[in-house]
């Protein structure tokens, strides 16, 4: 056992008394973080605007505080990016984390003082959990990788500026340091498949034993390997033990993923927003991921069925219920108030409080009313890829078409298998089946003759890759949105179909 196992394991053991201190009293934690976060706020030219100095309770706090989106939180952004101080919270960010967005273009997400430890102590705390609760720190003494953005930052009105994953790299601790890969240099490359193939260079010889990052590119990374080598990836890096990932659900792309290795390893699941560090999985046996509740951000939950209300609920942690679909409302120390990060989820359990991503409020399907969300379209998949245990999936994504060429409005459910079922046809009726079982609307208008049964088109080899590519977000944090509620990804996609 190495040293950096040694230590490790009382400081699990540390952080996990601390864990079960505070997600044992949620209520009150949030509270604490609610006061404090008033306190600070008001010194901020948005509490001044929003009166927080006559804020008493989150009722006040509803009343003038609205939600909102970048776009409205924009003009404050704008004023620091001028060189303002004092505009969402006290001084300036630290930095801005730098995302796309849909309709604001970029978008700048201040990062302060303050709330930088959330987002690395929590990626820390995820691993310690584990260590705590399994007693295997072993994964600590090999090679660790994080497939990450760039660290390379710009300034804005002085301001550090990158990628999330980029500015996260500039806080590994040192004692990691020594086993990080890739190296900096290699990490500083723009081009994905560029950098990617630098990064097998550094990694192939090396005894890798944690591997971090969004399943597709860590599914590329490991083909590659594989393509160079001839050899799964166990035999390559026989000490791997550790999978980290976030961002999308791991289902869809688990059983190719434990393929392409070669055996099945532990993992554990992260929810890292731009916005803050919203939960992680402390446990390899419960379900679910641990909000953070005790980490600078005071957490507000709309239902999703009132999301697009002028007056929608916002509740706090003591009035959600288990198993209804909430919208994640965030406040924070970093400046974020009454903003909506755009994901929903639901709690699985509140005791602690846990919870799964269901999807994003705004990436749903409801071309004639069934509202079918991205929980839905992935729980189909992987049930039906329980009847087929041959196929093997690398990506899809899912579409209404409203006006075929030929036939009944449908959806088009676009999908790169690495193994194709043996029966397409019952692979179709299949899922269809499971989404009419998970989604009623949806049911509704099947057999009502609105929508006729699902269409698969099926993409040829790298199809998503070359998608992205198109689209300029090859690798890092990108993704592909789940399903859409408009054909501008399919159409994209057509030319990819064989």
């Amino acid at each position: 056992m190495g040293i950096r196992s040694i230590l490790a394991k009382p400081f699990a053991a540390y952080i996990a008394k601390q864990t079960a201190e505070w997600s044992s009293q949620p209520v009150q934690y949030q509270q604490n973080v609610f006061n404090y976060l008033i306190k600070e706020g008001k010194k901020s030219l948005f509490g001044k605007d929003h009166g927080f100095a006559d804020i008493r309770s989150h009722s006040d706090f509803i009343r003038q505080v609205p939600i909102r989106d970048y776009e409205a939180l924009k003009p404050y952004v704008e004023k620091v990016l001028h060189g303002e101080s004092d505009i969402l919270w006290k001084g300036k960010p630290e930095y801005f984390a730098k995302t796309s967005g849909t309709t604001s273009g970029t978008k700048y997400i201040p990062i302060t003082k303050e709330s930088v430890p959330n987002h690395i102590n929590s990626a820390r705390n995820a691993l310690l959990s584990y260590i705590h609760e399994t007693g295997n720190a072993s994964f600590l003494e090999g090679g660790l990788i994080f497939l990450s953005g760039s660290p390379v930052l710009d300034e804005k009105a002085g301001i550090k500026t990158g990628r999330l994953s980029g500015i996260v790299n500039h806080h590994v601790p040192q004692y990691l340091r020594s086993n990080q890969k890739p190296s900096y240099e290699t990490n500083c490359i723009e081009d994905w498949e560029e950098k990617l193939e630098k990064i097998i260079d550094e990694t192939i010889h090396v005894g890798m034993s944690l591997i971090s990052g969004i399943p597709p590119w860590a599914q590329m990374y490991f083909d590659r390997i594989q393509a160079r080598t001839g050899k799964k990836i166990k035999d390559v890096f026989p000490n791997f033990s550790m999978f980290v990932y976030g961002g999308v659900n791991f289902e869809p792309y688990r059983a190719k993923l434990f393929e392409t290795i070669g055996k099945k390893i532990d993992s554990i699941e992260t929810y890292p927003a731009s916005e803050g560090f919203i939960a992680y999985q402390d446990s390899q046996h419960a379900e679910g991921l641990l909000l953070l509740l005790n980490t600078g951000i005071f957490f507000e939950f709309v239902p999703t069925e009132e999301y697009f209300n002028e007056k929608p609920s916002r509740l706090s942690i003591e009035e959600v219920e288990i198993g209804k679909n909430y919208a994640v409302i965030i406040n924070n120390n970093a400046g974020l108030w009454g903003y909506s990060i755009g994901d929903t989820i639901k709690f699985v359990s509140k005791n602690p409080y846990r919870i799964v991503v269901t999807g994003r409020i705004k990436h749903f399907i409801s071309a004639f009313g069934e509202h079918v969300i991205g929980e839905e379209v992935e729980k189909a998949m992987k049930f039906t890829m329980q009847k087929f245990p041959e196929v093997e999936l690398v990506e899809f994504t899912v579409a209404p078409n409203v006006a075929p060429a030929e036939g009944m409005p449908h959806h088009e459910w676009l999908i790169e298998f690495a193994n194709k079922p043996s029966n397409i046809e019952g692979f179709r009726n299949e899922l269809d089946s499971q989404l009419r079982q998970l989604n009623v609307y949806y049911d509704d208008l099947i057999s009502g003759n609105i929508l006729s049964v699902l269409k698969i088109s099926s993409l040829r080899k790298n199809g998503f890759i070359d998608y992205m590519k198109s689209q300029g977000k090859l690798g890092g944090q990108n993704k592909v949105p789940r399903l859409s509620n408009d054909r501008k990804i399919a159409d994209a996609m057509q030319p990819l179909i064989h």
